[in-house]
C-alpha cells in the first residue's frame, strides 16, 4: 500500500502552540510597554479602540485560515532579525522620549518571536492581519491634535448648518453653539476623534475580510475618515439640542453611548456603498474567495 508522504516543513498545531508561547514570553519581557499601553486605552476613551484590535487581527486570520496549508516552515530568521529591530527601536524610543517607537518597537518584538516559530510565508499571506496591529500603537498627542481641531470645526459648522434646516435657532462662535442661550462647546468630547480611529477599524476589516480589489478597498478606507464626521455629526446633533433643553445628564448619556452605536451604522454606510459599487456596474470582488484574497 502506497502512502502519501507527510510534508514536513508544513504548520502543525505544535507549531501554533510554540508561536503562541514565544509571543506571551515576547510580552512578557516587554510587558512595561504593555501595561503602559493597557493604561492609556482603559484611562483615555480615545484610545479605547485598542482593546479592539486583537479581535480584528483574529478575524482577519481566520477568514484567511486555508492559507495555512500553503505556509512552509521557511525563513524563520526574519523572525529574530524582527524582534532584533524592535527591541532596538524600543530600547531608543524610551531613552529619547519618543513613545510611538517605544510601543512600536515592543510589538515588533512579539510579531519577531512569532515568526520565529511560523517562518516569513506566515507574514506575507497574513499581512492584513499583522498591519492592522499597528491599531495597538497608541497615536502621538501632537498629531492628535492637528486630526482634532479641524474635526471640532467642521462638526460645529455642519451642526449648526443642519439645526437651521431643522428651524432649530442656534448661535456659532468659533467651536461653540449656542442653543436657546445654553452655550455647548465642541471640544475633545466632540470632535470625533474617539470615533475616527474605531471606524477606521471596521473599514479596515470590512475591506480586508471580503474578496474586494484593492482599488475598493482603499475607497473604503479613504471614505472611513468621511464616514466618522458624518456619524459623529448624526450623534452631536441630538447631544447639542438637549443641552439647550437642560437635560445635561441626559445628554452626557447619550453622547456617550451614542459613539459606539455609530459602529454597527458605519458598517451599514460600508454596505450601503458596496451597493452602489455595484449598481453602477463597477468590478468589486476579486475571483478568488475571502479565505485566499
Amino acid at each position: 500500500m502506497l502512502r502519501t508522504p507527510v510534508k514536513l516543513d508544513r504548520l502543525t498545531p505544535t507549531h501554533g502552540i510554540a508561536a503562541l508561547l514565544m509571543g506571551l514570553v515576547a510580552a512578557l519581557v516587554t510587558r512595561d510597554v504593555w501595561a503602559d499601553i493597557h493604561f492609556i486605552a482603559s484611562r483615555d476613551d480615545e484610545y479605547s479602540h485598542i482593546f479592539l484590535v486583537p479581535l480584528v487581527s483574529l478575524w482577519l486570520v481566520w477568514v484567511r485560515r486555508v492559507r495555512l496549508r500553503h505556509c512552509p516552515v521557511s525563513g524563520t530568521l526574519l523572525g529574530p532579525l524582527l524582534a532584533g529591530i524592535g527591541w532596538w527601536t524600543s530600547h531608543y524610543g524610551f531613552n529619547h522620549g519618543a513613545q510611538s517607537l517605544w510601543h512600536g518597537g515592543a510589538l515588533l518584538v512579539v510579531v519577531g518571536a512569532v515568526i520565529s516559530v511560523l517562518g516569513k510565508h506566515v507574514l506575507f499571506r497574513f499581512f492584513p492581519a499583522v498591519v492592522v496591529l499597528l491599531f495597538l500603537v497608541p497615536f502621538p498627542g501632537e498629531q492628535r491634535q492637528m486630526i482634532a481641531l479641524p474635526l471640532q470645526a467642521w462638526t460645529a459648522q455642519i451642526s449648526k448648518v443642519l439645526l437651521d434646516v431643522m428651524r432649530v435657532e442656534t448661535e456659532i462662535s468659533g467651536n461653540t453653539l449656542t442653543i436657546n442661550g445654553v452655550p455647548v462647546m465642541i471640544a475633545e468630547a466632540c470632535n470625533g476623534m474617539r470615533l475616527v480611529f474605531p471606524l477606521l477599524l471596521v473599514a479596515y476589516a470590512f475591506a480586508y475580510g471580503l474578496p474586494l480589489r484593492d482599488g475598493v478597498r482603499l475607497l473604503i478606507l479613504a471614505a472611513a475618515p468621511l464616514t466618522a464626521l458624518a456619524c459623529n455629526v448624526l450623534r452631536t446633533l441630538p447631544t447639542v439640542w438637549l443641552y439647550g433643553r437642560n437635560n445635561e445628564l441626559v445628554a452626557r448619556q447619550f453622547h456617550d453611548w451614542s459613539a459606539w452605536a455609530m459602529l454597527p451604522l458605519a458598517f451599514l454606510v460600508l454596505l450601503g456603498l458596496l451597493r452602489v459599487l455595484r449598481w453602477a456596474a463597477l468590478p468589486v470582488e476579486r475571483y478568488t474567495l475571502a479565505s485566499q484574497s
